[in-house]
């Protein structure tokens, strides 16, 4: 059984198209009627548009198996009074499931991600947190990769933010437990003996993904065909229980090298 990340792992951060292997390997997991999930940290697109982009490249499995932040944040974060940061693709769509927009005095602080946070952004986020609003992040992505250049994710930012103010913060997507615990029971509808200490989570990002996916009992699968150029740039540094229990360089090395029918 698996959990199955998206950019990075079955398609490029540079260009979006699919990985080498990735088509292929999903194609596989069908063939064998694997249970499975694709979760994604999507924020920039509607769930359905993204979804579809995904399906108009080839990826062949039913909506039924896709999950990302969009699809949770109605239960988790209120409509009302939302000062939102990050790309204007997932400002646009907030708006377009009702949020409403407030930078004077929001009630919540919501984090995307894109490659140019300005130094005043994070002074209004600031400003807010201390006066009283909630620090939500969409996800917890260690880096943001885009066009060859690595930015700090999601997650970084929290905690820089959390640092400064001294506010915790909540996580919508990946590694929130309430993200993957939504996320096992979808695929108990695949099949209902699943459970963490069965699934393999395969990402390329092995701090945020695989580290919570760790913590919660399942395997975990690092490549790096996104985030990371090599293991050696992250694996020596990560606490020894972090540490990813495989390392490809892609969705076909899996394939090609990987024991998958004793995962």
């Amino acid at each position: 059984m698996y959990f199955i990340d998206v950019q990075g792992t079955l398609i490029s951060d540079a260009d979006k198209s699919p990985i080498a292997g990735s088509r292929e390997f999903i194609d596989m997991l069908n063939a064998k009627k694997t249970p499975y999930m694709i979760v994604t940290n999507n924020t920039k697109k509607a769930s359905s548009d993204f979804y579809s982009f995904l399906a108009s490249e080839g990826f062949n499995f039913s909506f039924d198996k896709y999950l990302d932040p969009l699809m949770l944040l109605e239960s988790r974060v209120d409509k009302a009074s939302v000062a939102a940061y990050g790309a204007q693709e997932f400002i646009k769509t907030l708006v377009s499931m009702g949020y409403t927009l407030n930078y004077e005095n929001p009630k919540t602080v919501l984090i995307a991600i894109k490659e140019d946070f300005s130094a005043d952004e994070y002074a209004q986020m600031i400003d807010f947190l201390l006066g009283g609003a909630k620090l939500v992040g969409m996800h917890e992505t260690s880096i943001y990769a885009k066009k060859n250049k690595r930015y700090p994710g999601v997650g970084a930012i929290l905690k820089m933010l959390s640092f400064a103010t001294s506010v915790s913060y909540e996580v919508v997507g990946k590694p929130s437990d309430a993200f993957y615990t939504e996320a096992l029971k979808r695929l108990q509808e695949q099949n209902s003996e699943a459970s963490f200490e069965k699934i393999t989570m395969i990402s390329d990002d092995v701090k945020g993904d695989l580290g919570g996916a760790k913590a919660l009992g399942m395997k975990t699968i690092f490549v790096t065909s996104g985030k990371y150029k090599t293991a050696q740039e992250i694996v020596p540094f990560l606490d020894e229980d972090a540490k990813p229990d495989f390392v490809y360089k892609n969705m076909e090395d899996i394939l090609k090298s990987h024991p998958l029918e004793r995962v």
